[in-house]
């Protein structure tokens, strides 16, 4: 029944088309990421599952049972805290009057006297630095990527000087696009960063094993849904906990510290949307075409080692440099891994 209220006037219509919505929020809620894990997550989970699921690493059964693993961290649980953290500040912000600001999620529950006070600075301030601790987190591996795939063309040899160069153009790109505004930079960023990433998918898709990625779509989405109640239980307590903690509940933390600006970000975005399409999209969009994207890159790059069994770095995957591994098995490696990079940035 509250499906249909708006967020904004009742006869309010959305700021953005559909199309700039989603390419703004996927891209505000998993870009880099997307990138960085697209092949080393799911080939990593292929050659080194979790013990405690009992799947021998390197067989058919660790091939399955990698992409649900994968798609259990990047899925569902990823975007619902995006979710309750946006659709309730965009609630507060344009049914109630509020200003855009964490604190006011808390009104319902500590009162407005509260919320301008000590308690609503102090959240706030966490809300602040939690930000930080996920763009650190974003910026290192985007940074390494970028990095790892310019010295894998030969272009550079990367050291502490290059590092900061890049260091320093990201920070600058994302500045200038902050301060054009969110119907400038930022939405022409977000269509860019779809429309080249889409470019490189149908890319790989196109001139890799095109009917078996096909076929592994259908069986993720599957696998996924019946692997989900299963592993949004598990715990471990058998098993020495290693390898949820480097996986898991590292994801648990990641999404939780963008959890403030990717809530803003999609509440500020999301004006004259009702809470249906809100929840709706939100959920279930991005997850579908993460699923896409990992089925993509992660399910080709298996292939081509249970093929050619040429993925691996001394035995292990290289999560810096599995992404230009794998292009470097189509045609074009230079122009592809150009592309990447860019996507990345």
């Amino acid at each position: 029944r509250i499906g249909t209220i708006r967020l904004g006037a009742d006869d309010e219509e959305p700021e953005f088309t559909f199309v700039a919505w989603l390419a703004m929020l996927f891209s505000a809620g998993m870009g880099i990421g997307l990138v960085f894990y697209g092949v080393a997550e799911p080939l990593t989970h292929y050659i080194d599952p979790p013990t405690s699921l009992g799947v021998e690493g390197a067989t058919a059964p660790a091939a399955n049972q990698a992409l649900s693993l994968t798609l259990f961290h990047w899925g569902l649980h990823a975007w619902a805290i995006y979710v309750v953290v946006g659709l309730g500040m965009a609630y507060m912000t344009y049914r109630r009057g509020r200003p855009l600001s964490v604190r006011w999620l808390l009104e319902p529950l500590i009162g407005k006297n509260r919320v301008e006070g000590p308690i609503g600075h102090a959240v706030d301030v966490v809300a602040v630095v939690g930000t930080l601790f996920g763009v650190a987190t974003s910026l290192g591996f985007g940074i390494t990527q970028i990095g790892a795939g310019l010295e894998y063309l030969g272009w550079i040899e990367l050291d502490g000087t290059w590092t900061m160069v890049l260091i320093a153009v990201i920070t600058t790109l994302a500045t200038l696009s902050v301060v054009s505004g969110v119907a400038k930079g930022m939405q022409w960023l977000s269509n860019i960063n779809m429309g080249l990433a889409a470019a490189l998918a149908l890319f790989v898709m196109a001139l890799g094993p095109t009917l078996f990625l096909l076929q592994a779509w259908v069986q993720n989405l599957g696998g996924y849904a019946q692997a989900l109640p299963q592993l949004s239980l598990r715990t471990g307590p058998f098993s020495d906990g290693t390898w949820l903690g480097s996986w898991t509940i590292f994801y648990w933390g990641w999404w939780i510290s963008w959890a403030p600006f990717v809530g803003m970000f999609i509440a500020r975005i999301s004006r004259g949307r009702t809470i249906r399409q809100f929840v709706t999209t939100v959920l279930l969009v991005p997850t579908v075409i993460g699923s896409l994207w990992f089925t993509i890159f992660g399910d080709s790059a298996i292939l081509r080692q249970r093929t050619g069994g040429d993925m691996l770095v001394d035995g292990a995957v290289d999560s810096n440099t599995s992404l230009f591994q794998l292009l470097a098995t189509l045609p074009w490696p230079t122009i592809t891994s150009v592309l990447a990079v860019l996507v990345i940035m």
